[in-house]
């Protein structure tokens, strides 16, 4: 459940609805899930800013080609 919320676009509260729990136990479950996957997290945004540096830097090159 707790996936449900960090990796896809569902809220706690419609989580929570969708298996009859309180939202509070849900969000419970999501603070520890990020809690126990922060570094993976971490590496994950490291590389995404990488990533984005370098497209960045490929499109200012591709526009002084022009």
């Amino acid at each position: 459940m707790a996936r449900e919320v960090v990796e896809g676009d569902r809220s706690i509260a419609s989580v929570a609805a969708s298996y009859g729990l309180v939202a509070q136990r849900v969000g419970n479950w999501v603070a520890k899930y990020r809690k126990q996957h922060a570094d993976a997290q971490e590496q994950k945004n490291e590389s995404e800013a990488q990533e984005l540096a370098r497209l960045k830097a490929e499109l200012h090159e591709a526009r002084m080609e022009q």
